[in-house]
């Protein structure tokens, strides 16, 4: 006999119950605030979260983490929203007990990426911290920047944000700036523009000078983003 449950199955339960418990309404601010379109069911993101730390309870009391991890890959496909990121709050937290093969699978579920939203959830909670925890896995972000997809090229800046935070990956944030800093997709000067405003908000006294360096090259609106956590003086120096 085939199993009572499988990740499939188990994945398509969760979708029902999204499908349902979501509101119309905010399904519709969703709509109007991504502007482009786009498939929600009308979730808030706390009450997601809730959700979905209560549905990896559940499964991890009858099943594996590697049972988990396949819902979650099941969970990242096709274009709703709210699946999406559930599927990386099933993860959120849990790096710590993951490896290479998991990292290969996250940086696959790239290509599946539609919108910030999904992506940023993808990079922030999982990627991002990954790196951090093994920094050897910074590198691959210098291929990520010279992909064609427009969230590659994003996830190469935005991964590096949680260690430019804690002041690292310096030479990484330099060389990345350099592959994307005449990027023309305003995703990824936006992505790189957060980059920098993290790294510039809490270690100025070393991203200052760099922004200085790139004021004539890149575009305004990555100045623009990276200079929102500048006193005004600064702030006027690199914009100019």
């Amino acid at each position: 006999m085939p199993p009572s449950n499988t990740p499939k199955r188990t994945a398509e339960q969760i979708r029902y119950g999204l499908e349902t418990g979501g509101s119309q309404q905010h399904a519709a601010g969703v709509q109007w605030f991504f502007k482009e379109e786009i498939k929600s069911h009308g979730w808030y993101a706390g009450a997601l979260r809730k959700a979905a730390v209560r549905t990896r309870r559940r499964i991890l009391q009858e099943n594996s983490l590697a049972f988990l991890l396949k819902v979650a890959d099941e969970m990242f496909h096709g274009g709703i929203l709210e699946e999406k990121v559930f599927a990386v709050f099933l993860l959120e937290k849990m790096t710590d007990q993951l490896g290479a093969k998991e990292f290969r699978l996250f940086e696959n579920w790239l290509s599946r990426v539609a919108t910030w939203a999904d992506h940023d959830a993808l990079v922030h909670y999982l990627l991002g911290p990954m790196v951090l925890s093994d920094p050897k896995r910074s590198a691959r972000v210098f291929v990520w920047a010279k992909k064609k997809n427009r969230w590659h090229r994003r996830a190469a800046a935005v991964t590096l944000i949680r260690g430019a935070r804690a002041g690292l990956f310096e030479k990484e944030i330099v060389r990345v700036s350099g592959l994307l800093l005449r990027d023309e997709d305003d995703m990824v000067q936006k992505g790189l523009g957060w980059l920098l405003r993290e790294w510039t908000r809490d270690h100025p006294d070393r991203a200052l000078p760099f922004l200085m360096k790139i004021r004539t090259a890149a575009p305004r609106l990555v100045l623009r983003t990276a200079c929102e956590k500048l006193g005004s003086g600064d702030r006027t120096r690199v914009l100019g």
